[in-house]
């Protein structure tokens, strides 16, 4: 059976990033009953080449979704172009991931500064963030990283794998230039932004201090996301 359209079939059913190991655990049997013998290096990386060529198929603009590497795996994603007919699509199915201005501050700190303890955010944004922190433990878009070696032992905190998920990143090495985050989050704002009489005062903190974005000020604010939003559903 050719190995094309095995690769693209387990990328397109996997529900999150699936690892090149994960994709040769599956294929590798089926290899090596055509070539008996055949090293496991060879195999992975005749898999690598073939995940090469796919990547390659899907690069062309006869193709609305394209094949990305996101947090240590391979997974289909539609690609930016196509970003405003899916988002339009996604929330006619379900309400929109929101986070409130704050969050997004918080999580922007560290993003950039991680490792880093809740006295350290707090530093930067001038407000205690601990109540924010959680709301992002929560969410799991951060998670612990161990203690620092300091006095007390602060907690350290950094971005999680949902993070990249959220924002196609393939790792933190991905991440935009700060004067391009303050931008996407800036945008998240044009959006659907709540009305006057929906907006109520944030009740994560007090902060009356300048957003890590300059955008209009607004209770919540879209989920910002990244080059590579995936499909809402899937038909077989």
């Amino acid at each position: 059976m050719p190995l094309k359209p095995q690769l693209e079939a387990i990328i397109y059913a996997a529900e999150t990033p699936i690892s090149l190991d994960q994709i040769y655990s599956l294929v590798k049997d089926s290899l090596l009953a055509e070539n008996p013998g055949t090293e496991p290096a060879e195999i992975k990386s005749r898999i690598r080449a073939t995940l090469e060529e796919l990547i390659a198929d899907y690069s062309s603009a006869d193709h609305g979704i394209e094949i990305r590497q996101v947090a240590g795996g391979y997974r289909m994603s539609t690609k930016p172009e196509q970003h405003d007919v899916v988002r339009a699509f996604a929330k006619s199915l379900k309400p929109p991931f929101r986070l409130s201005l704050p969050a997004l501050e918080t999580l922007a700190v560290i993003a950039y500064k991680q490792p880093v303890t809740v006295p350290e955010i707090g530093e930067i944004r001038g407000v205690d963030s601990g109540g924010v922190v959680a709301t992002l433990l929560d969410r799991k878009l951060i998670t612990t990283a161990g203690r620092k070696a300091v006095i007390g032992r602060p907690i350290l905190y950094k971005t999680s794998k949902e993070f990249l998920l959220r924002f196609g990143l393939k790792d933190i090495n991905e991440l935009p230039s700060m004067e391009e985050f303050e931008k996407l989050l800036a945008a998240s704002f044009q959006g659907d932004l709540l009305t006057a009489e929906e907006t109520k005062p944030s009740t994560e903190d007090s902060s009356t201090e300048d957003s890590l974005a300059t955008a209009p000020s607004a209770d919540e604010a879209e989920m910002p996301e990244g080059s590579g939003a995936t499909p809402s559903a899937k038909t077989a």
